[in-house]
């Protein structure tokens, strides 16, 4: 069973910081592509930032120049660093873990992220 495991999320003010961390069971860690996902209240899930396993990454615009995604693949652990946070930003934030060769798809739990103005 594959578990992803998220922490660092709580409350901030706006232009405050956070640093989310997700960390992988198994052996899917550095096989797999990682993401992070935000869901807000009544808005869909979206993407927030991936990276591949050669770490290339990509940002939704939202976040660009404000967020960075990275992973560390002896920890099996994948990390968003949140700067320069705005209201906007409030939502709950789920890690993702993928492997579309393999039809693998693998959600955390999600933790909460909330950024008053």
């Amino acid at each position: 069973q594959v578990q992803l495991v998220e922490s660092g999320g709580g409350v901030v003010q706006a232009g405050g910081s956070l640093r989310l961390s997700c960390a992988a069971s198994g052996r899917i860690f550095k096989i797999n592509a990682m993401g992070w996902y935000r869901q807000a209240p009544g808005k869909q899930r979206e993407l927030v930032a991936g990276v591949t396993t050669d770490g290339i990454t990509n940002y939704a615009d939202s976040v660009k120049g404000r967020f960075t995604i990275s992973r560390d693949n002896a920890k099996n652990t994948v990390y968003l660093q949140m700067n320069s946070l705005k209201p906007e930003d409030t939502a709950v934030y789920y890690c993702n873990s993928v492997n579309p060769p393999l039809g693998w798809t693998y959600w955390g739990q999600g933790t909460q992220v909330t950024v008053s103005s």
